[in-house]
């Protein structure tokens, strides 16, 4: 399995599915949910709230509009009151790598899940990705890559990633 780690915009991933940090009603509002329906559609949020309300933990998959993708697959680290921990953002990760397998993808792009209006910080956020990362055993994705929106985020995560590989 081959895991990256880069500074970029989500949305112009073309790996076969793109994680959106969500919260468990699948409504998508700002930051890197409101940028996937900018730049995807309304359609994938429409598809998203059709298949919610999910656990907190878990993720479905939608298609991803206009997106180069193709899916989007809605990680639910947090509920309505938009509040996360380390643990809801492991096992959104977890549970979305178990979706992308079970679509039998080869490749997925992943944001910072819960550090925008979650609050989690950058260190405990790589590391509860990384986790989940390490502990899934996959049958056909064989590309991870986390794809974060500024150079400190990456630094983050290439550190967390550096200490646990």
């Amino acid at each position: 399995m081959n895991i990256e780690i880069i500074q970029g915009d989500i949305t112009e991933q073309a790996t076969d599915a793109i994680v959106n940090a969500a919260n468990n009603q699948l409504w998508m509002g700002s930051g890197v949910a409101g940028a996937i329906k900018k730049q995807g559609g309304e359609e994938i949020e429409k598809e998203a709230v059709q298949k919610g309300p999910i656990g907190i933990g878990q993720a479905v998959a939608t298609t991803a509009g206009k997106l180069k993708a193709k899916y989007v697959i809605h990680a639910a680290g947090m509920g309505q009151d938009l509040v996360t921990s380390a643990e809801k953002v492991k096992q959104s990760t977890f549970s979305s790598l178990k979706v992308a397998d079970s679509l039998e993808l080869k490749s997925i792009s992943f944001p910072a899940i819960g550090t925008g209006v979650g609050g989690l910080g950058l260190d405990q956020c790589a590391e509860s990705m990384l986790k989940a990362v390490f502990q899934f055993q996959p049958k056909h994705l064989q590309d991870i890559r986390f794809v974060l929106f500024d150079p400190t985020a990456r630094q983050v995560f290439e550190s967390v990633y550096k200490k646990m590989k």
